[in-house]
């Protein structure tokens, strides 16, 4: 029996998916369950136009990302900080530092969680620090830190 799941089943597919399972399988399990539908003709028509609206929302997606990528890349931000002996600061800079200089400056929300700084910079110095954006999007953005006391 054909069927298109509505939801996802492990072990068998994604919702949206047109599956051919067995007869009992189908009847005694996906229908009572509500996971899956049998596969009519105008469900089967909805199903394309379904797939369709996916593949342009992951286009939109994509480019949305790839608009942001190009943005960040070109950030450039600025931190003051006190600074003791030896160029160390009295403190750190940490991914929820960047991620609300992000937001006040450039106006750009950012997750700090992606944001992946592998520990808070606690030295004086200009930083690339890399953003997960989506899989194959890692755009760096140039952090500095300056000592707040020199003009």
């Amino acid at each position: 029996m054909k069927v298109i799941l509505l939801k996802d089943v492990q072990g068998l597919g994604k919702a949206g998916d047109l599956k051919d399972v067995a007869n009992g399988y189908a009847r005694n399990f996906l229908l009572p369950q509500q996971v899956a539908a049998a596969a009519t003709p105008s469900l089967l028509s909805n199903r394309t136009q379904r797939i369709a609206a996916e593949k342009r929302k992951q286009e939109k997606l994509e480019e949305t990302n790839r608009q942001l990528a190009e943005r960040l890349g070109q950030v450039s931000l600025t931190f003051k900080a006190r600074v003791g002996t030896q160029g160390r600061l009295y403190g750190s800079i940490t991914s929820q530092d960047i991620a609300a200089a992000l937001r006040d400056a450039e106006k750009l929300t950012v997750d700090r969680r992606t944001i992946e700084l592998a520990e808070p910079i606690r030295a004086l110095g200009t930083f690339q620090v890399p953003v997960k954006i989506a899989p194959q999007l890692e755009p760096k953005l140039t952090v500095s830190v300056v000592d707040e006391a020199a003009k």
